[in-house]
């Protein structure tokens, strides 16, 4: 889907995470990360030189549900180890969710409307727009990439791989195809880079939150 996606327009590379003092959010025995709110940061019941991530603030916390563990604070592309378990978790809520999501909704209208632009047609197997960029599909229909929020792309532009979560069809009216979008994954998302860590819209974050809850609990 990715292979011939629009160039994207030049931007500086951040430098990596600096070292900083860390002031975790709370004062309860189980705190949040102080760039993302929704992160608790929990002792690992393993290996007591790491701290596990998870979206759930349950004590203890379930390896299986976390997002992964980090060796230091801030967690960083170089310290974090990714649980496996985690993204087939957040496919599978997207995938179900993601049509429904306004954020997801507000872009495919603008994408089928007559005055946007197209930048792939579902025949060719590219990407469209991400949600963010905002580029409409001049009536043609195609592929709306949702992405991580920690780094929106310029308007009209392709999120970088490594923010895309993966992709919903739309038709020249703007509409899901077959009611569900065809959620597809990009197979190239990572929950954290040099930008951030797991920067999802309030709608998909509650009702992921919703769908670990409910693992939690059945297991």
């Amino acid at each position: 889907m990715f292979s011939k996606t629009v160039v994207r327009s030049t931007r500086s590379i951040r430098p990596g995470f600096q070292t900083r003092t860390l002031f975790l959010r709370g004062s309860r025995s189980v705190s949040t990360l102080p760039e993302n709110r929704h992160i608790y940061v929990h002792k690992h019941p393993i290996d007591p030189k790491s701290s596990l991530l998870s979206l759930l603030p349950t004590e203890p916390p379930n390896q299986k549900l976390a997002l992964g563990a980090c060796t230091a604070l801030p967690p960083t592309p170089q310290n974090f180890t990714p649980n496996s378990s985690f993204l087939p978790v957040l496919s599978s809520v997207y995938a179900k969710h993601a049509t429904s999501d306004p954020a997801v909704q507000s872009q495919a209208s603008v994408f089928g409307s007559p005055g946007g632009f197209n930048l792939s047609h579902p025949s060719d197997g590219t990407g469209a727009a991400t949600h963010q960029g905002g580029a409409g599909g001049a009536g043609h229909g195609g592929w709306i990439h949702v992405s991580d929020s920690r780094n929106p792309p310029d308007y009209g532009r392709i999120a970088w791989p490594e923010d895309i979560i993966g992709s919903v069809e739309v038709d020249g009216d703007g509409r899901f195809t077959d009611g569900t979008g065809r959620w597809q994954d990009s197979g190239t998302y990572r929950i954290i880079t040099r930008e951030g860590i797991l920067g999802l819209s309030d709608f998909m974050m509650g009702k992921l939150k919703e769908k670990l809850r409910q693992l939690s609990t059945d297991s």
